[in-house]
């Protein structure tokens, strides 16, 4: 895997952090994505000691931008990279659709659809060069089952499902495979963003069970990227054993 350099989106915290530590433990070259220059710039000092890093500060919504910042790169990390995660996602808001805020669902819209498109827009060109590459795309198990309060959230993910699946026909005669991973109870900063920096509500969401960590997605998503060249894992659904759909959980 020491030849292989992973482009990720949403690497400042969370999922997209703990898959760069891992793949970083693993010899593999890292593009660093996120917001948060400050939090990009302490995990590219952390993991460099390790592998080759650098990193690109975007919102994935800005499609410019987007494009900008993948062109920035040099030449030599543009004919490296031959992994795409796109992590960068969130909930915005838990209301019903005639309550909800029509900024919540432009947020989501704009992060969770536009900008898995727009990254991948620009850096698949690069894996499809490359001859090679593995897209994943972290969706979550509301792109399986939709529930109360978050109609627009779980259309987000189930548009990431889609687009994985076409990506996998599309991009299938150029040897690139494309896994969908749908969490379900994680516990990041997704519930706190949610709720707009409540973290008495945040932490409600996790109290009774022992949630997800940001780790265990990323031990997923290593597995999925060590198989070998002839195995494509499609399609992987993980859940806390204390849930077993997207509302239902045995609490303590």
């Amino acid at each position: 895997m020491n030849t292989k350099t992973a482009f990720i989106t949403g690497a400042s915290s969370g999922i997209g952090r703990a898959v760069a530590q891992i793949l970083a433990e693993n010899g593999i070259n890292l593009v660093l994505c996120g917001r948060r220059r400050e939090r990009l710039e302490e995990l590219k000092s952390e993991l460099e000691k390790k592998v080759k890093v650098t990193t690109l500060c975007f919102d994935v919504s800005d499609r410019k931008a987007v494009f900008a910042a993948v062109e920035s790169l040099s030449n030599e990390w543009k004919k490296s990279i031959n992994i795409l995660i796109n992590d960068a996602g969130n909930a915005h808001g838990l209301a019903s659709f005639q309550d909800a805020d029509l900024d919540d669902f432009d947020a989501m819209v704009n992060s969770n659809v536009r900008g898995l498109l727009y990254v991948s827009k620009a850096v698949i060109p690069l894996l499809i060069n490359n001859k090679n590459g593995h897209v994943i795309n972290i969706s979550s198990i509301a792109g399986k089952e939709t529930y109360p309060n978050a109609s627009v959230y779980c259309a987000t993910k189930h548009a990431v499902e889609a687009i994985s699946q076409g990506m996998r026909m599309d991009l299938l005669p150029f040897g690139i495979r494309v896994t969908n991973i749908a969490p379900g109870a994680v516990e990041t900063e997704f519930s706190l963003v949610r709720f707009k920096g409540d973290k008495k509500r945040a932490d409600a969401v996790y109290q009774g069970f022992e949630p997800l960590k940001a780790k265990d997605i990323a031990d997923v998503v290593f597995y999925a990227l060590s198989r070998p060249d002839h195995v494509q894992i499609a399609d992987i659904t993980i859940m806390p054993t204390a849930q077993a759909s997207v509302g239902l959980f045995h609490r303590e």
